[in-house]
């Protein structure tokens, strides 16, 4: 019995681990299930290319170079390395010792192994130059106010997740004995083991087995890490861009509560004024716009899950660079956060929402930000995994002008203009060709 208690205890670590991922991956689906109901499902093969492109293929990281580069490689790493995570489970459940190598051949077993050896390497490299990036270059992007705190932290506490990871992968690798002494798959930890030339062959296997452990048990946290970390996109870019709006850029969305609202002033039988019945669907007036999290459709809400918070939107908006209080970065950081804060009083209030006076608008995004946005587009096209800023932006304007009355007076005179002179400037219609009089 005492020799199955090791693999006793992997396989509680590993159920408690897939465990609590599942439990929180369900807490995702259902804040994001709160928004609106909206038809995804369009256009199959256009979808999926865009997934296999941008998520799978990551296409847009590249248009940035040095960065797009090093992403892959640690993308790369992650994908590929996962084959060794299987074999690390497999071998901890059933007590076996790299299982794979005694299934298929040999060589082929070594030059995998030795892919993931070089991979780390080239991971460990990536993942220095981005921390010199983060910390060191004083890169605009990463010195927003959105991006002090915990979103820094955030991103260095992954950066140094990788980094042990892959060092304890070659560590492992370095101290096994048998793996070394068969002299393939180790074109890197065979530079490391003369560092563990003096010790004795148990010390060997203690330091092997650690690194194991440890190795697999980081992967589990680093695995649930992820639902509170903006890596969350490692997972959620899939479904991010095959779900992506495939419209053209700047197409606007009617509004249902608006198309029932011109409806109703056009029929000549209407009431305006009549009550709706008693458990009519329209019982409730709909929202024009979106104040809350609750008023955006889901892929809005899946989008703000998926932010990798890169900046790439930011740093190409022409209001933030001239100044204004924009940051699309920030609008969907601030979505999420919100989200999250009615999840959690989802949990606290058995599943039911408990007003909190709280909401997007005011609280998280001001007014100022979202009038500052010029609709070019532009963070919109920049962002690596398709994520739509400009629909939130409009969706809280349409709010704050259909419900509020609070456009700019700016806006408030044009749009006055347009009703009485049928134009946005102030000139009477008569008056409109004076100018063609003039000498």
């Amino acid at each position: 019995m005492q020799h199955y208690i090791p693999n006793i205890l992997f396989a509680i670590a590993l159920i408690l681990g897939i465990g609590f991922f599942v439990i929180n991956i369900r807490k995702l689906f259902r804040n994001i299930k709160l928004g609106k109901d909206v038809n995804r499902t369009d256009n199959k093969k256009e979808r999926l290319k865009n997934m296999m492109m941008i998520a799978f293929g990551q296409s847009k990281m590249v248009k940035r170079p040095l960065s797009g580069f090093l992403h892959i490689i640690v993308y790369a790493g992650f994908l590929i390395i996962n084959i060794e995570v299987l074999e690390i489970i497999i071998d901890g459940l059933f007590g076996t010792h790299r299982i794979f190598k005694g299934i298929i051949n040999e060589n082929v077993y070594g030059f995998l192994i030795g892919t993931f050896e070089v991979l780390a390497l080239l991971v460990f490299v990536a993942i220095t130059i981005f921390w010199l990036r983060r910390n060191i270059s004083n890169i605009k992007r990463f010195l927003s106010k959105e991006m002090k705190g915990w979103p820094k932290s955030d991103g260095n506490n992954i950066l140094y997740f990788e980094l042990i990871l892959m060092t304890l992968f070659l560590v492992m690798n370095a101290t096994d004995v048998s793996f070394q002494q068969a002299g393939i798959g180790n074109p890197i930890s065979q530079f490391l083991a003369p560092f563990f030339n003096d010790y004795s062959p148990e010390a060997l296997h203690t330091i092997e087995r650690t690194a194991w452990w440890l190795h697999i048990l980081g992967i589990l946290v680093f695995l649930n890490y992820l639902y509170y970390s903006k890596h969350l996109h490692i997972l959620l870019a899939f479904p991010n861009t095959y779900f992506a709006n495939l419209n053209p850029k700047g197409q606007f969305t009617n509004l249902d509560s608006v198309t029932k609202e011109v409806k109703l002033m056009m029929d000549p039988d209407a009431d305006p004024y009549a009550m709706p019945e008693e458990g009519a669907e329209e019982a409730v007036p709909e929202k024009f716009g979106a104040s809350d999290v609750a008023d955006l459709n889901w892929v809005q809400l899946l989008n703000a899950y998926t932010c990798t918070e890169c900046g790439r939107c930011t740093s190409s908006c022409p209001a933030n660079l001239t100044g204004k209080e924009l940051s699309p970065r920030k609008i969907m950081m601030d979505t999420r956060d919100r989200l999250e804060e009615v999840g959690r009083n989802m949990d606290a209030n058995k599943g039911i929402f408990v007003d909190d006076g709280k909401q997007l608008l005011n609280d998280y995004i001001k007014p100022e930000e979202l009038w500052a946005c010029t609709s070019c587009n532009a963070c919109v096209e920049e962002c690596p995994v398709n994520i739509d800023p400009l629909s939130i932006i409009t969706d809280m304007r349409r709010y704050l002008v259909m419900e509020e009355s609070a456009a700019p007076q700016e806006l408030n005179m044009m749009m006055t203009n347009v009703e009485n002179n049928g134009a946005p400037w102030q000139y009477n219609q008569q008056d409109r060709l004076n100018w063609a009089n003039e000498e």
